[in-house]
């Protein structure tokens, strides 16, 4: 008998024992995912940072037409020069991201969910202008993208948010 199959037969008794509990998959067909889509409403965006968070949260969670609660967010960013040239020429930065945020039921106020994620990406600098400029930007949006999916994965653990 192989690894393989000795690992998949050990774990036939964890997801027997899980379905016993009442456990559902988040992104099962009747998990909590699908159930919350298109119930939160994100506060609209001020920048680009925020344009791309929000973008991509709208995409996973929909947008917010039959909103049932409100997501409230702040996002901040600092650049750390990483790899410097004996020359004293940065080659590589990290960007850094801190998104704080609070999740409210519209009809009660009620506070459901607040935290904090954290995050980096990085990227490298050039002698050519544009290729370092179209680097740091896809880099800032990756992170927008990295801070969006944590806030989500929180949202779904958090056993206060239900689906209507």
């Amino acid at each position: 008998m192989s690894s393989y199959s000795r690992r998949y037969l050990l774990g036939l008794p964890v997801v027997g024992l899980l379905a016993a509990c009442g456990f559902t998959p988040v992104y099962g067909p009747e998990g909590n995912a699908e159930a919350l889509r298109g119930t939160i409403e994100v506060k609209a965006p001020s920048n680009t940072n925020s344009y791309n968070f929000v973008k991509h949260f709208e995409e996973r969670m929909g947008v917010g037409a039959g909103a049932r609660y409100s997501l409230n967010y702040s996002i901040s960013t600092k650049t750390d020069g990483v790899a410097i040239t004996q020359s004293q020429e940065t080659t590589r930065y990290n960007v850094i991201g801190e998104a704080t945020y609070t999740l409210t039921e519209i009809g009660t106020g009620k506070k459901l969910a607040s935290g904090k994620v954290q995050s980096f990406t990085s990227y490298g600098s050039t002698d050519f202008v544009i290729s370092t400029r179209t680097s740091r930007d896809d880099a800032y949006r990756r992170l927008m993208v990295i801070l969006a999916d944590d806030i989500i994965d929180q949202l779904l653990a958090n056993p206060e948010i239900t689906a209507p």
